[in-house]
């Protein structure tokens, strides 16, 4: 099933139940009033949503309306851990050519602000040097402390489409003090709706989204990188993180920047190939007025979680 959270002057909006084709929509009042509470008591809630997702899907649902992706926050807007790895070779090798590969980098931040997919991107100076960061994230149930990489895998509830913004201007203080600890996002981008990995069928296997991630800069391509290539895959991921404590349910852990295939997953890729065939890189870091759009298609030519397309803007 697909779930989507409408905003509604709440800090948590609205739950509402998406139908495959990302063309209408249903209140899930009476079962959940917020993705939260869903979480809380997943194995009861769940079931009663995708009742109203298969009634949706049939046309058959009494109170449908039109699916309106422009009046979505992110589908958790809150969540008590957010948690981004370096799980593509490519991407970690251009990028972050100091950070090793063994133990799983991964960087933890808050979860307080969390963006919906159509929210401008608030950029204080042009000078920081906005990059996009293209990823597949997951929300967890719990998932006990020591559990392996299966165990913790079957942890995952839902998946969604991030973009992890990055400002490349404080990378080098960053790297100098260690990958884990400054900062240097701006707030985190979701697409509209999060789905169930049953409604994925074979493009979720392996701990992995077998499915391409394209990224367009102000319409044009910037790249369209398949999210198969993570290494490691989500229950490895998931597992490290919970070597050393519990992992909460709404837990929300990403991938990190897709990377492999055709073109960039990030700007940052495309200037380091270019500093190495050319000398100098010559694509530009976004700035003020610059449009990002992100979204994966399925093989049947439709939208999985609709897109995230969002304007770089100032700070007022």
């Amino acid at each position: 099933m697909k779930l989507a959270t409408y905003k509604d002057g709440s800090r948590d909006g609205q739950l509402v139940v998406v139908s495959r084709d990302l063309c209408t929509a249903h209140y899930a009042t009476g079962m959940a009033h917020t993705l939260r509470q869903a979480l809380d008591d997943w194995n009861f809630i769940a079931p009663q949503l995708q009742d109203l997702y298969v009634t949706l899907n049939q046309g058959k649902a009494r109170h449908a309306f039109p699916f309106e992706p422009r009046r979505c926050a992110a589908p958790l807007p809150r969540t008590g851990l957010w948690a981004q790895a370096l799980a593509f070779a490519e991407h970690r090798e251009r990028v972050w050519p100091g950070v090793p590969a063994d133990p799983v980098p991964l960087r933890l931040a808050g979860g307080d602000h969390l963006t919906g997919p159509h929210d401008d991107c608030v950029l204080g100076q042009d000078a920081w040097e906005a990059d996009v960061g293209p990823m597949v994230a997951v929300l967890t149930d719990d998932i006990p402390q020591g559990a392996n990489a299966a165990r913790a895998l079957d942890g995952v509830r839902l998946l969604t489409l991030a973009n992890a913004w990055e400002l490349r201007l404080w990378e080098p203080a960053e790297e100098a003090r260690g990958w884990l600890r400054v900062p240097n996002q701006l707030a985190v981008a979701f697409a509209p709706v999060a789905v169930t990995p049953d409604e994925l069928g074979d493009a979720w296997r392996d701990g992995r989204l077998h499915l391409p991630v394209r990224v367009q800069v102000n319409g044009a391509l910037l790249g369209c990188a398949d999210a198969r290539g993570m290494a490691p895959d989500f229950g490895a991921v998931l597992a490290r993180l919970c070597a050393t404590r519990p992992l909460r349910n709404g837990s929300l852990v990403g991938a990190g920047p897709v990377s492999g295939g055709e073109g960039w997953g990030c700007l940052a890729e495309r200037r380091a190939v270019e500093a190495a065939q050319q000398g100098q890189p010559l694509t530009p870091y976004l700035g003020h007025g610059d449009r990002v759009a992100v979204e994966v298609t399925g093989r049947d030519g439709q939208s999985v979680f609709g897109a995230i397309e969002q304007e770089v803007v100032p700070l007022d």
